[in-house]
């Protein structure tokens, strides 16, 4: 940690100070706008000082909930690795702001530290507000704000059954969410008549009641909690209510709002507002001049304390412009919002009340399905604002619609599809000043200069924010001029994969010369196409009546090099070889089998981090002879060569865990020979957690599952690897029926609709509408794809054969494993080792080849 400057060597330095109070999503932002402009120390115009109060830099709070969906802490990180380092930010994490002293101008840490400033920003957020009933401090209460608050709502809550939300507002209703996914059974308490009573209207809330009450959440509204009710151990044992109930509770998550963070202001006498929030001006200063205050701390130029992100963004870029010596104002904010809650998507813009006078409401309800529309429309057919709940695919584009005449009668936008709409009521039709993301304020003509999401992301921050606008960014980047998958196919994977299935194509020849290029029409395809026409064929093979054996006929032609030979080709040109072993459970006896093939063929064994073991060193030659031992002893392909499933992990779980509360061993074996064999566009990973505790890195794989006491969760889109991705959470509490199910519809749909080599992880950021389409889809049958989805699995599962077996016991097909085809019994002489810690290991100097002398010629230099 760089020691402070004292305040007489501020004397002599040229550069001013800036000071940062609080490292929250706005402190952030404020540093990049002040690295923007070229603010910082590492350009030599200014040094900037960071006093952090949580024991980290600044995370996503707007995705605080997806912790439990499997984020980590350092997933929802807003800082990249080096930024701080890059433009010489001093952040001091863990160490807050406790004084200021505004005639010395410093600022005093809790450390003791002493910073001086030119000028000070105050970014200190607001505090949870917690209703001052007896028994609010008993144990098992929490307030629901930080990463911090989670963990320690995490780990009470293994000791509890039932848990209770005060507050159904936004976050109130995020934090249901979680005590739900953590197990509990949830109660929602919230004074308001309604839930979310801030952003939608009475018939908004009914259809969000109905939705959250038919998931399984208790709601009780209108009224208030009394007191927290203790046991003489001080654990929260229930809650008594203001219409004389009462509820049996053992954990309480006070959601009940926010208030502003002005006690620093308040200490050192600058102007607050009368209900708090320090007093700025449009340039964001404070009372004093040298002072700014930003974000859900500041009490606006209108009057309003802001507690969402996108004016707190806004608030940090005009205070960085007017310190970096340029002009800008913040007079307020659109209030707009969407997000989804507990699975309901609910959106409000606008004047979502209807509080102008004259505004008239056009109205849709459908209270069977949960889906609620309203628009406040102007006497001179204005669009004033709405509220969304259940189907909110049209916010992005209604709410910069807002303020405009629309090009369509509001009926026709509200209504379903049969009954007059709705109407495809595009991005196209926005004009370029139109606000897109309102996180970052970036217009659409901002964004159409960009070609690509992630070139939008990079240049405009747009989509980084709460990620309610990427659908209407999406559509607005251009098309690929060619999204053909390579010179010979002008269709992408998923356009071959449904002319495979549709037309029952079970040749590659065929498909390259009815549906190919005209120049490629004929030929012999390439190395892009061949495997993956070839993997589209082998995962169809039931449904479209081709060989599931992959080296039968033509596919032989089409495989990689490792399924050319059923065995992953290593370095030195040997081959290794993995036996499936379901779940990772094993007998003595085949442990037995797997040693003696190694100890008789001299290979090389590991344990895998898949909970299998790989036997490496085998000559092609010997490749049947080793599969006829291990099929003869119960093993069959693990298929670590293919792009089809590798394994499915598992903990011991309930069987012998005493935290277990599900047999996830069981479950994993049963998943990893159901889904064995399946061909799909990269490998797939599996894992099985008996309990939360995680034990099999569950949320590290494409599919995941992890025990509850009602039942599982289901994680998809997970990755290890070079570039790590938590798995995003599908579903809860599921059937094993249920759950095998979902995972039926997922792979399948995965394997449809991928590109080629795309893991889940890759596939499920790409794919319009990302987890949510996919939930729509594989949960909700949105697409009416399901009954298909699951048939091809079923067509799957009975139609496995184990490709070791398939192969040794057929003559013809042994024949391709040989070294040279005119010397089928002489082995290579290339594959050669050398001892290493009691086994084998590849001759590297045999691989290098012979050291050539080298000379130089006579008479030049050397």
């Amino acid at each position: 940690m760089p020691e402070p400057t004292t305040p007489n060597a501020l004397a002599h330095t040229a550069a001013p100070t800036i000071v940062v109070v609080g490292h929250g999503m706005v402190g952030q932002r404020f540093l990049e706008a002040l690295a923007d402009r070229g603010l910082t120390p590492a350009a030599g115009a200014a040094r900037v000082v960071v006093l952090c109060e949580e024991p980290r830099p600044a995370y996503d709070r707007v995705r605080l909930t997806s912790y439990f969906d499997g984020r980590s802490p350092e997933d929802l990180s807003l800082v990249e690795r080096d930024f701080m380092e890059r433009h010489g930010f001093e952040l001091y994490v863990g160490d807050p702001a406790r004084g200021v002293d505004r005639a010395g101008r410093t600022v005093t840490a809790r450390s003791g530290a002493v910073f001086p400033y030119d000028t000070l920003v105050l970014a200190t957020g607001s505090y949870p507000f917690v209703p001052p009933v007896p028994g609010k401090d008993a144990r098992g209460c929490f307030v629901y704000r930080t990463i911090e608050d989670l963990l320690a709502i995490e780990e009470y809550a293994k000791g509890a059954a039932t848990g209770a939300v005060v507050g159904g507002g936004l976050l109130g209703l995020e934090a249901a969410g979680a005590l739900k996914g953590l197990g509990l059974s949830t109660h929602v308490v919230e004074f308001a008549p309604r839930l979310m009573p801030v952003q939608v209207d009475e018939g908004g809330g009914a259809a969000l009641l109905r939705t959250i009450e038919d998931m399984g959440l208790a709601v009780h509204t209108g009224v208030g909690t009394q007191e927290v009710l203790a046991g003489a151990d001080g654990a929260v044992t229930g809650m008594a209510l203001s219409d004389g109930s009462s509820l049996a509770v053992d954990l309480v998550v006070f959601s009940a709002g926010v208030r502003p963070r002005d006690q620093l202001a308040r200490e050192c006498g600058l102007a607050v507002g009368e209900r708090g929030g320090i007093v700025v001006d449009e340039e964001c200063r404070t009372s004093d001049p040298a002072v700014f205050a930003i974000g859900e701390c500041a009490l606006a130029a209108d009057g309003r304390v802001y507690g969402l992100v996108a004016p707190g963004y806004e608030m940090a870029l005009a205070a960085a412009e007017v310190i970096a010596g340029g002009r800008s104002a913040f007079t307020g904010a659109d209030l707009s919002t969407k997000l989804k809650l507990l699975g309901v998507d609910v959106a409000s813009f606008g004047d979502a009340h209807g509080a102008a006078e004259g505004s008239l409401d056009v109205v849709y309800s459908d209270a069977r399905s949960g889906v609620y529309k309203k628009l406040v429309i102007g006497r001179d057919g204005t669009l004033l604002g709405g509220v969304l709940v259940g189907d909110a695919d049209q916010y992005g584009t209604l709410r910069p619609m807002t303020g405009t005449v629309l090009p369509v009668a509001p009926e026709q936008l509200v209504l379903p599809a049969g009954a007059g709409g709705p109407v495809a009521l595009g991005p196209s039709a926005l004009p370029d000043e139109a606000v897109i993301c309102s996180c970052h304020n970036v217009t659409k003509g901002a964004i159409c200069e960009h070609t690509t999401l992630p070139e939008v992301k990079k240049c405009t921050k747009a989509g980084t924010g709460c990620g309610s606008c990427l659908k209407v960014i999406g559509q607005l980047m251009p098309p690929p001029e060619d999204a053909g998958l390579c010179g010979c196919f002008p269709y992408s994977r998923s356009e071959l994969y449904e002319i495979v299935r549709t037309l029952e194509v079970t040749s590659f020849a065929s498909l390259l010369d009815s549906h190919g290029r005209e120049e490629a029409r004929g030929g012999d395809g390439c190395e892009v196409c061949k495997p993956t026409v070839g993997s589209v064929i082998a995962s169809l093979a039931p449904t479209v009546g081709a060989s599931g054996y992959v080296l039968d006929g033509e596919q032989a032609a089409l495989q990689d090099t490792n399924d050319h030979f059923l065995a992953n080709l290593q370095r030195n040109g040997s081959y290794s070889i993995v036996p499936r072993i379901p779940g990772g459970e094993i007998t003595p006896e085949k442990l037995i089998v797997i040693g003696e093939v190694a100890r008789d063929f001299g290979l090389y064994t590991k344990i895998t981090g898949g909970q299998r073991i790989d036997l490496f060193g085998a000559r092609v030659d010997q490749l049947p002879q080793i599969w006829t031992r291990l099929v003869d002893a119960g093993f069959e392909s693990g298929h670590a060569y293919g792009k089809s499933l590798r394994t499915v992990k598992s903990c011991v779980g309930q069987t012998w865990c005493r935290y277990g509360v599900q047999d996830s061993v069981r479950m994993a074996i049963d998943l990893e020979l159901r889904y064995r064999g399946l061909r799909s566009p990269h490998k797939l990973k599996s894992a099985v957690s008996g309990c939360a505790r995680e034990c099999a890195e569950a949320r590290g794989k494409d599919f995941g599952i992890i025990a509850t006491a009602q039942g599982w969760n289901l994680y998809v889109g997970g990755n290890g690897g070079a570039t790590p991705r938590h798995a995003d959470l599908l579903a809860q509490d599921l059937s094993d029926a249920e759950l095998v199910r979902l995972i039926d519809r997922f792979l399948m749909f995965y394997i449809r609709t991928a590109d080629r080599l795309e893991r889940t992880s890759a596939w499920l950021e790409r794919i319009d509408g990302g987890l949510e389409h996919v939930r729509d889809v594989v949960v909700h049958d949105s697409l009416g794809l399901c009954e298909e989805l699951e048939r091809m699995m079923t067509d799957h599962v009975a139609g496995y054969r184990d490709e070791w077996a398939e192969t040794i016991n057929d003559p013809e097909r042994l024949r391709r494993f040989v070294t040279f085809v005119n010397a089928p019994d002489a082995p290579d002489p290339s594959v050669k080792f050398v001892p290493e810690r009691d086994q084998i290991k590849p001759d590297l100097e045999l691989l290098a080849g012979p050291v050539l002398a080298v000379r130089t010629l006579e008479g030049t230099a050397s």
